[in-house]
């Protein structure tokens, strides 16, 4: 009789985590990977750096891209360091929250 409450106790728990794990989030705050990744080149406040051709990010063409496509701009269908086309999914999904803060 115990052991069968003790299954019933850990299979709850064990369900009540599985569903409550995907909504928590562990990706880094977006404006800290911004900060270390990005604005070097694109500059704090997204604006780009025509010197060194890097696009603005609050233009017109980058507020119209959907954040799909925004993140695979992120992740490599450009050029881009490693250390950019190495970020996890919540991470792009951080920064590309962060990016639209910017372009408001």
């Amino acid at each position: 009789m115990k052991t069968t409450k003790l299954v019933v106790l850990v299979m709850t728990i064990a369900v009540a985590l599985f569903i409550l794990i995907p909504n928590l989030s562990w990706a880094e705050d977006g404006a800290a990977i911004y900060k270390a990744k990005c604005a070097m080149c694109h500059g704090a406040d997204a604006a780009g750096k025509p010197a060194m051709k890097a696009p603005s990010l609050i233009s017109d063409v980058e507020k119209k891209k959907s954040d799909d496509d925004l993140g695979k701009a992120i992740t490599g269908t450009v050029k881009h360091t490693p250390a950019v086309k190495s970020l996890a999914a919540g991470d792009v999904k951080a920064v590309v929250a962060y990016i639209r803060s910017l372009q408001k």
